[in-house]
């Protein structure tokens, strides 16, 4: 199967100029009423819920850390979000290694120590999965984490590139990432541009590994100047509501 034509279509139908650009990205905040904070993210096919509690008191005072905050993270896939219709038990092998991805990339960002002897539990769920999961799993907890009010050092984006048939691509779908070819998951901390999260499921030659790692990042701060729009219109939105 041709991932890309002669032409320079991809499967997705991004054009030859738009080989390097990312699937149509969408975020809404408050998908959750009664959570603290939560969000819904979109890239391309792929759709993820993503809910916030907290910060609130230790379930298990024995977990209690006196310094900073306890930050838990659960990822899940709807049964009905790919089209394998096998129920997936909960807690499996790939499911925990993706919450604690998630976890770990999320309390970079986070400035756990200011709210010591408390925790924070990230809920994220994929609706519909097409490539991309993690990154968007990321970027919906960035978003959640933000409608709770929780203090960050920055937002947290994740995007993920690869490189097939000699090209590299940006923001893989799931037959692009399916093909076997090297792929990155990145996430950034773009102001700084400390990176949180770097994944890489084979080997690339150094300079080609540097132009898919550069993709990645030009991905991660486009999504982080999307997400700021978001919060910026929120915000807008919530002081209408109050000057009324």
């Amino acid at each position: 199967m041709e991932f890309v034509t002669p032409e320079g279509f991809r499967v997705d139908g991004r054009r030859p100029m738009e080989k390097f650009l990312m699937r149509q990205i969408r975020g809404e905040l408050g998908a959750v009423a009664k959570a603290d904070g939560s969000a819904f993210f979109e890239m391309g096919n792929t759709k993820v819920i993503a809910a916030v509690y907290g910060p609130r008191e230790v379930d298990n005072r024995s977990q209690q850390i006196s310094d900073k905050a306890l930050v838990r993270c659960e990822y899940t896939m709807a049964n009905f979000s790919t089209g394998d219709r096998v129920r997936k038990p909960k807690g499996d092998r790939r499911s925990t290694e993706i919450s604690l991805v998630i976890r770990q990339t999320m309390e970079a960002c986070i400035l756990t120590h200011l709210m010591p002897r408390s925790q924070i539990d990230i809920f994220v769920q994929v609706l519909q999965a097409d490539g991309g999961t993690r990154s968007a799993c990321i970027n919906a907890a960035t978003l959640a984490l933000a409608d709770a009010g929780i203090p960050m050092h920055d937002l947290v984006t994740s995007c993920s590139a690869g490189y097939l048939h000699n090209t590299p691509l940006l923001d893989l779908n799931y037959f692009e990432d399916s093909a076997g070819g090297p792929d990155v998951t990145l996430g950034i901390l773009p102001k700084s541009d400390k990176v949180t999260l770097l994944q890489m499921d084979a080997k690339l030659p150094m300079d080609v590994f540097e132009d898919v790692m550069q993709l990645a990042i030009e991905g991660c701060k486009a999504i982080a100047n999307y997400i700021r729009e978001v919060l910026l219109e929120n915000t807008k939105k919530l002081e209408h509501l109050r000057g009324q």
